[in-house]
């Protein structure tokens, strides 16, 4: 099976994966290191993941991979994840999707600024693949 450029085909679960089904899931850092850490995490969970490395390649594919759950970095150049998370939540095609914001900081300013623009969460990093995990099946919408 090829997969669209970006993406990694969702292979067996094994046995991390708690209940079979897999979600599709964007990660937006540009930090390679932690696109490559979530990216691993996810699949270990049996989850198809989609990465970006910064705002403006993450609008591009939210919209050609319509993601179930986004993570999104705030700290990013050019478009910050504050703006990135605004511009998918304003368009209604998007609206629905949750969106988790990645930060190093773990201010109660970040975290309200991130619910203004309309994040469901908000995760420190380093996170681990509890966490990341755990976000997924907490956020995800069920199929229709």
């Amino acid at each position: 099976m090829n997969s669209p450029p970006g993406t990694m085909p969702s292979g067996p679960a094994g046995p991390t994966a708690s209940n079979g089904s897999s979600a599709k899931v964007l990660v937006i850092d540009d930090s390679n290191t932690i696109r490559r850490s979530a990216e691993i995490f996810l699949r270990q969970g049996g989850h198809e993941v989609v990465l970006a490395e910064d705002g403006f390649d993450a609008l591009a594919k939210v919209n050609d991979h319509d993601p179930e759950l986004i993570f999104c970095d705030i700290l990013m150049p050019r478009l910050d994840g504050y703006q990135t998370c605004a511009i998918i939540k304003r368009n209604p095609r998007f609206a629905h999707v949750p969106v988790i914001m990645l930060s190093s900081k773990d201010g109660l300013f970040d975290k309200a600024r991130g619910r203004m623009v309309g994040s469901e969460e908000y995760l420190t990093k380093p996170f681990t693949k509890e966490q990341l995990l755990r976000a997924v099946e907490s956020f995800r919408r069920a199929p229709v």
